[in-house]
Protein backbone atom coordinates (compact mmCIF):
# COMPACT_ATOMS: atom_id res chain seq x y z
CA UNK A 1 0.00 0.00 0.00
CA UNK A 2 1.08 3.75 -0.71
CA UNK A 3 -0.68 6.37 0.93
CA UNK A 4 -2.03 9.05 -0.53
CA UNK A 5 -1.14 12.46 0.04
CA UNK A 6 -3.19 14.99 1.89
CA UNK A 7 -1.20 18.28 0.43
CA UNK A 8 -2.04 21.57 2.94
CA UNK A 9 -0.24 23.92 -0.15
CA UNK A 10 -3.41 22.31 -2.34
CA UNK A 11 -5.86 23.31 0.11
CA UNK A 12 -4.72 26.29 1.19
CA UNK A 13 -4.89 27.92 -2.14
CA UNK A 14 -8.35 27.11 -2.30
CA UNK A 15 -8.88 28.91 1.35
CA UNK A 16 -7.22 32.05 0.84
CA UNK A 17 -8.85 32.48 -2.95
CA UNK A 18 -12.07 32.80 -0.24
CA UNK A 19 -10.38 34.91 2.02
CA UNK A 20 -9.34 37.53 -1.28
CA UNK A 21 -12.90 37.47 -2.23
CA UNK A 22 -13.97 38.46 1.28
CA UNK A 23 -11.13 41.09 2.02
CA UNK A 24 -12.11 42.66 -0.98
CA UNK A 25 -15.76 42.61 -0.36
CA UNK A 26 -15.37 43.76 3.10
CA UNK A 27 -12.94 46.71 1.27
CA UNK A 28 -15.79 47.99 -0.93
CA UNK A 29 -17.99 48.30 2.10
CA UNK A 30 -15.17 51.02 3.32
CA UNK A 31 -14.00 48.35 5.85
CA UNK A 32 -9.72 47.41 6.31
CA UNK A 33 -8.51 43.62 7.65
CA UNK A 34 -5.23 43.99 9.28
CA UNK A 35 -3.58 41.22 11.33
CA UNK A 36 -1.03 41.96 13.32
CA UNK A 37 1.94 39.41 14.84
CA UNK A 38 4.33 40.36 17.91
CA UNK A 39 7.56 37.92 17.71
CA UNK A 40 9.63 38.32 21.00
CA UNK A 41 13.41 37.17 20.70
CA UNK A 42 15.07 35.56 17.64
CA UNK A 43 13.79 32.37 18.07
CA UNK A 44 14.98 31.40 14.16
CA UNK A 45 12.11 29.10 13.00
CA UNK A 46 9.42 31.81 14.89
CA UNK A 47 11.37 34.05 12.32
CA UNK A 48 10.26 32.33 9.68
CA UNK A 49 6.80 31.42 10.57
CA UNK A 50 6.03 35.16 11.18
CA UNK A 51 7.68 36.03 7.58
CA UNK A 52 5.07 33.28 5.84
CA UNK A 53 1.98 34.85 7.99
CA UNK A 54 2.53 38.21 6.54
CA UNK A 55 3.54 37.26 3.24
CA UNK A 56 0.26 34.94 3.41
CA UNK A 57 -1.73 38.02 4.80
CA UNK A 58 0.02 40.45 2.00
CA UNK A 59 -1.15 38.26 -0.88
CA UNK A 60 -5.30 37.94 0.10
CA UNK A 61 -5.33 42.44 0.34
CA UNK A 62 -5.11 41.73 4.68
CA UNK A 63 -2.86 44.74 6.15
CA UNK A 64 0.17 43.42 7.53
CA UNK A 65 1.58 45.13 11.07
CA UNK A 66 4.67 43.24 12.44
CA UNK A 67 5.78 44.08 15.82
CA UNK A 68 8.96 42.90 17.47
CA UNK A 69 10.30 42.89 20.91
CA UNK A 70 13.64 41.83 22.45
CA UNK A 71 14.39 38.07 23.98
CA UNK A 72 15.02 40.12 26.98
CA UNK A 73 11.79 41.89 26.91
CA UNK A 74 9.79 41.07 30.68
CA UNK A 75 6.12 39.85 30.98
CA UNK A 76 5.39 43.19 31.27
CA UNK A 77 6.68 44.36 28.29
CA UNK A 78 4.51 41.55 26.36
CA UNK A 79 1.57 42.62 27.92
CA UNK A 80 2.10 46.62 27.02
CA UNK A 81 2.60 45.38 23.37
CA UNK A 82 -0.34 43.45 23.75
CA UNK A 83 -2.25 46.26 24.71
CA UNK A 84 -1.53 48.68 22.32
CA UNK A 85 -2.49 46.31 19.47
CA UNK A 86 -5.95 45.70 21.33
CA UNK A 87 -6.25 49.66 21.26
CA UNK A 88 -5.27 50.03 17.28
CA UNK A 89 -8.69 50.20 15.14
CA UNK A 90 -6.80 49.37 12.38
CA UNK A 91 -5.83 45.66 14.04
CA UNK A 92 -8.90 43.28 13.59
CA UNK A 93 -7.35 40.42 14.39
CA UNK A 94 -3.67 39.64 16.30
CA UNK A 95 -1.15 36.70 17.00
CA UNK A 96 1.18 36.26 19.59
CA UNK A 97 3.85 34.08 18.43
CA UNK A 98 4.54 31.05 20.67
CA UNK A 99 6.05 29.81 22.29
CA UNK A 100 7.50 32.94 23.91
CA UNK A 101 11.47 32.85 25.52
CA UNK A 102 11.77 30.89 28.57
CA UNK A 103 10.54 33.42 31.79
CA UNK A 104 7.95 34.14 30.25
CA UNK A 105 4.08 33.05 30.36
CA UNK A 106 2.57 31.59 26.74
CA UNK A 107 -0.69 31.37 27.90
CA UNK A 108 -0.76 34.64 29.63
CA UNK A 109 -0.02 36.38 26.67
CA UNK A 110 -2.50 34.49 24.84
CA UNK A 111 -5.30 35.60 27.41
CA UNK A 112 -4.02 39.41 27.37
CA UNK A 113 -5.40 39.62 23.69
CA UNK A 114 -8.72 40.76 23.24
CA UNK A 115 -11.31 37.99 22.46
CA UNK A 116 -12.40 40.04 19.17
CA UNK A 117 -9.00 39.97 18.08
CA UNK A 118 -7.74 36.74 18.88
CA UNK A 119 -6.71 35.02 15.19
CA UNK A 120 -5.06 32.25 17.02
CA UNK A 121 -8.25 31.23 18.23
CA UNK A 122 -6.70 30.43 21.62
CA UNK A 123 -7.99 33.11 24.35
CA UNK A 124 -9.82 31.08 27.12
CA UNK A 125 -13.15 32.87 26.35
CA UNK A 126 -12.98 31.44 22.69
CA UNK A 127 -11.67 28.11 23.53
CA UNK A 128 -14.85 27.87 26.15
CA UNK A 129 -17.06 28.49 22.91
CA UNK A 130 -15.89 25.87 21.23
CA UNK A 131 -16.54 24.00 24.24
CA UNK A 132 -20.12 24.82 24.57
CA UNK A 133 -20.21 24.07 20.92
CA UNK A 134 -20.77 27.81 19.91
CA UNK A 135 -19.43 29.99 16.84
CA UNK A 136 -16.17 31.71 17.37
CA UNK A 137 -13.10 31.93 16.15
CA UNK A 138 -11.22 28.56 16.42
CA UNK A 139 -7.67 27.08 17.60
CA UNK A 140 -5.59 27.70 13.92
CA UNK A 141 -3.85 24.22 13.50
CA UNK A 142 -7.10 22.02 14.67
CA UNK A 143 -9.44 24.22 12.12
CA UNK A 144 -6.99 23.80 9.45
CA UNK A 145 -6.63 19.61 10.24
CA UNK A 146 -10.43 19.91 10.03
CA UNK A 147 -10.49 21.85 6.47
CA UNK A 148 -8.31 19.04 5.28
CA UNK A 149 -10.44 16.14 6.19
CA UNK A 150 -13.05 17.90 4.67
CA UNK A 151 -11.44 18.57 1.36
CA UNK A 152 -10.30 15.08 1.07
CA UNK A 153 -13.65 13.49 2.05
CA UNK A 154 -12.14 11.89 4.90
CA UNK A 155 -15.17 11.01 7.56
CA UNK A 156 -14.94 11.48 11.10
CA UNK A 157 -18.66 9.93 12.23
CA UNK A 158 -18.56 7.01 13.84
CA UNK A 159 -14.59 6.85 13.50
CA UNK A 160 -12.28 6.14 15.91
CA UNK A 161 -9.99 9.26 16.36
CA UNK A 162 -6.81 8.96 18.37
CA UNK A 163 -5.10 12.44 19.47
CA UNK A 164 -0.99 11.93 20.44
CA UNK A 165 -0.92 15.72 22.07
CA UNK A 166 -2.48 17.63 24.74
CA UNK A 167 -1.49 21.15 24.39
CA UNK A 168 -3.70 24.05 24.49
CA UNK A 169 -2.63 24.78 20.90
CA UNK A 170 -3.24 21.74 19.45
CA UNK A 171 -4.33 18.17 20.99
CA UNK A 172 -7.07 19.46 23.59
CA UNK A 173 -8.56 21.40 21.24
CA UNK A 174 -8.23 19.40 17.89
CA UNK A 175 -9.93 16.18 20.64
CA UNK A 176 -12.92 18.58 21.08
CA UNK A 177 -13.35 19.56 17.09
CA UNK A 178 -13.21 15.66 16.34
CA UNK A 179 -16.08 14.55 19.23
CA UNK A 180 -17.96 17.63 18.57
CA UNK A 181 -21.92 17.11 17.75
CA UNK A 182 -21.92 17.21 13.51
CA UNK A 183 -18.20 15.39 13.83
CA UNK A 184 -19.25 12.87 15.64
CA UNK A 185 -15.95 11.14 16.07
CA UNK A 186 -15.06 8.48 19.18
CA UNK A 187 -12.10 10.20 20.48
CA UNK A 188 -8.85 8.99 22.83
CA UNK A 189 -6.48 11.69 24.12
CA UNK A 190 -3.53 9.95 24.39
CA UNK A 191 0.39 11.74 25.30
CA UNK A 192 4.01 11.07 27.00
CA UNK A 193 2.36 9.29 29.87
CA UNK A 194 0.08 7.12 27.99
CA UNK A 195 0.88 3.17 28.83
CA UNK A 196 1.15 1.29 25.63
CA UNK A 197 1.04 4.09 23.65
CA UNK A 198 1.92 2.44 20.39
CA UNK A 199 -0.77 0.12 20.88
CA UNK A 200 -3.52 3.25 21.74
CA UNK A 201 -2.68 4.93 18.67
CA UNK A 202 -3.23 1.25 16.39
CA UNK A 203 -6.76 1.42 17.70
CA UNK A 204 -7.27 5.24 15.30
CA UNK A 205 -9.14 5.43 12.01
CA UNK A 206 -7.61 9.05 12.42
CA UNK A 207 -4.15 9.36 14.05
CA UNK A 208 -2.99 13.03 14.75
CA UNK A 209 0.64 13.46 16.24
CA UNK A 210 1.31 16.46 17.69
CA UNK A 211 4.17 15.82 20.34
CA UNK A 212 7.07 17.22 18.92
CA UNK A 213 9.34 14.10 18.80
CA UNK A 214 11.20 13.47 15.60
CA UNK A 215 10.03 10.49 13.84
CA UNK A 216 8.70 8.70 16.63
CA UNK A 217 5.70 7.27 14.77
CA UNK A 218 6.56 4.52 12.76
CA UNK A 219 4.62 1.63 11.64
CA UNK A 220 3.55 -0.08 14.77
CA UNK A 221 2.05 2.90 15.79
CA UNK A 222 -0.78 2.43 12.80
CA UNK A 223 -3.58 0.79 12.20
CA UNK A 224 -3.52 -0.35 8.71
CA UNK A 225 -5.54 1.80 6.49
CA UNK A 226 -5.55 4.64 8.94
CA UNK A 227 -5.77 8.35 8.29
CA UNK A 228 -2.52 9.72 9.68
CA UNK A 229 -1.99 13.80 9.95
CA UNK A 230 1.52 14.88 10.98
CA UNK A 231 1.55 18.04 13.26
CA UNK A 232 4.59 17.72 13.88
CA UNK A 233 7.58 20.23 13.00
CA UNK A 234 10.53 19.47 13.98
CA UNK A 235 14.31 21.01 13.03
CA UNK A 236 17.17 18.37 12.33
CA UNK A 237 20.29 18.20 10.75
CA UNK A 238 18.40 16.91 7.79
CA UNK A 239 16.06 19.69 7.88
CA UNK A 240 12.00 19.70 8.64
CA UNK A 241 10.45 16.56 9.77
CA UNK A 242 7.36 15.60 11.50
CA UNK A 243 6.49 13.02 14.31
CA UNK A 244 6.07 10.28 12.00
CA UNK A 245 8.80 8.37 9.84
CA UNK A 246 6.89 9.32 6.61
CA UNK A 247 8.17 6.66 4.56
CA UNK A 248 7.92 3.70 6.77
CA UNK A 249 4.25 4.88 7.64
CA UNK A 250 3.66 5.65 3.92
CA UNK A 251 3.47 2.00 3.21
CA UNK A 252 0.63 1.15 5.73
CA UNK A 253 -2.00 3.95 6.48
CA UNK A 254 -4.43 5.44 3.73
CA UNK A 255 -3.49 8.64 3.79
CA UNK A 256 -1.60 10.84 5.47
CA UNK A 257 0.12 14.62 5.51
CA UNK A 258 3.76 15.42 4.66
CA UNK A 259 5.72 17.41 6.43
CA UNK A 260 6.90 20.45 5.56
CA UNK A 261 3.77 20.97 2.87
CA UNK A 262 1.22 19.44 5.10
CA UNK A 263 -0.67 20.91 8.48
CA UNK A 264 1.72 24.16 8.09
CA UNK A 265 0.09 25.86 4.98
CA UNK A 266 -3.42 25.09 6.47
CA UNK A 267 -2.54 26.80 9.94
CA UNK A 268 -1.80 29.94 8.34
CA UNK A 269 -4.84 29.96 6.28
CA UNK A 270 -6.72 29.23 9.13
CA UNK A 271 -5.55 32.43 11.02
CA UNK A 272 -6.75 34.41 7.46
CA UNK A 273 -10.07 33.26 8.16
CA UNK A 274 -10.30 34.13 11.36
CA UNK A 275 -8.95 37.59 10.87
CA UNK A 276 -11.82 37.86 8.37
CA UNK A 277 -14.66 36.61 10.32
CA UNK A 278 -13.15 39.03 13.12
CA UNK A 279 -13.54 42.02 10.86
CA UNK A 280 -16.53 41.03 9.49
CA UNK A 281 -18.08 40.75 12.93
CA UNK A 282 -16.59 44.11 14.36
Amino acid sequence: MSARIISGKEVAAGVKELVRHEVAALKEAGREVGLATLLVGNDPASHIYVGYKHRDAESVGIRSIDIRLPGTAAQEGVFEAIDELNARNDVTGMIVQLPLPDGLDDEAAAERVLPTKDADGLHPYNLGRLLLGQSGPLPATPSGIMTMLDHYGIETAGRMAVVAGRSFLVGRPMALMLGAKGRDATVIQAHSRTPNLAAVCRQADILITAVGRPGMFGEEYVKPGAVVIDVGTNRTDDGLVGDVAFEEVSQVASAISPVPGGVGPMTRASLLVNTVRLASSA
